[in-house]
């Protein structure tokens, strides 16, 4: 059974290797081939998650998320972050690249067997982003 130290490592690693290194095969190590999420455009399963992060990755080439919380009970890690970047490298859900950046809160919260992400549920403000995407909006802090 791991430990709530474990479960920690498991979610700082994901948002650290897959996020901030922007290790794609990290994607292969925290994610499970079928893992599912509550984000329609994220699909089902690690391939489409990649397919996914790579947009993002793309849009945003210096993406960073800082995690500021980690709950642990049971197999269920909450992890309380912060999301920043520019969108300077391509087009994004209908934008074009415009330069602008963003900074969002959020949370996730994951279920987590055998050291690997097997359900995911995120909660952002998506409308705050989209506004900054759009330039009508001045920064979180």
């Amino acid at each position: 059974m791991p430990t709530n130290d474990d479960l920690r490592k498991v979610a700082a690693g994901f948002f650290e290797e897959i996020w901030n290194q922007k290790l794609e095969s990290s994607i292969d190590k925290f994610i499970a081939a079928d893992a599912a999420g509550n984000d329609p455009k994220f699909g089902v399963g690690r391939e489409s998650f990649r397919a996914q992060w790579k947009e993002w990755i793309k849009a945003f080439p210096d993406l960073r998320f800082e995690v500021r919380e980690i709950i642990v009970e049971g197999k269920r890690v909450v992890t309380r972050w912060h999301l920043t970047g520019t969108h300077t490298g391509a087009s994004f859900q209908g934008f074009e690249i415009s330069g602008n950046k963003v900074a969002v809160d959020g949370i996730s919260i994951d279920t987590v067997e055998g050291g690997m992400v097997t359900e995911g549920f995120d909660s952002w403000d998506q409308l705050l982003f989209r506004q900054q995407l759009e330039g009508g909006s001045t920064l979180g802090a």
